[in-house]
């Protein structure tokens, strides 16, 4: 499902505009995003949490090469699906 399906699909179960829908829901993907960026996660009960996970450094090969190179610690986004949408997403077999 890509955001014009999530778009199209709210607007026809809510009737409203798509226009509006989409304004809406690039917003909350921008709000997450810069929430995030400033290290702070979003929590929607019963959805589920957009965290930062730290990353720490470490050394890597370059097979190719035939060098080590060293990966500097870094943050990186994740998504963690609550409970609750896990169970119904493991429990919907076709």
């Amino acid at each position: 499902m890509t955001k014009a399906d999530i778009v199209n699909e709210i607007s026809k179960n809510t009737g409203i505009e798509k226009v509006t829908v989409q304004k809406t829901v690039e917003a909350f993907m921008e709000t997450v995003k810069d929430s995030l960026e400033d290290g702070k996660n979003v929590y929607l009960r019963g959805f589920g949490s957009f965290v930062v996970k730290k990353r720490a450094e470490k050394t890597a090969r370059n097979i190719s090469k035939n060098t080590t190179i060293i990966i500097p610690a870094h943050n990186i986004p994740s998504f963690k699906p609550a409970k609750t949408f896990v169970s119904k997403v493991k429990n919907n077999v076709k």
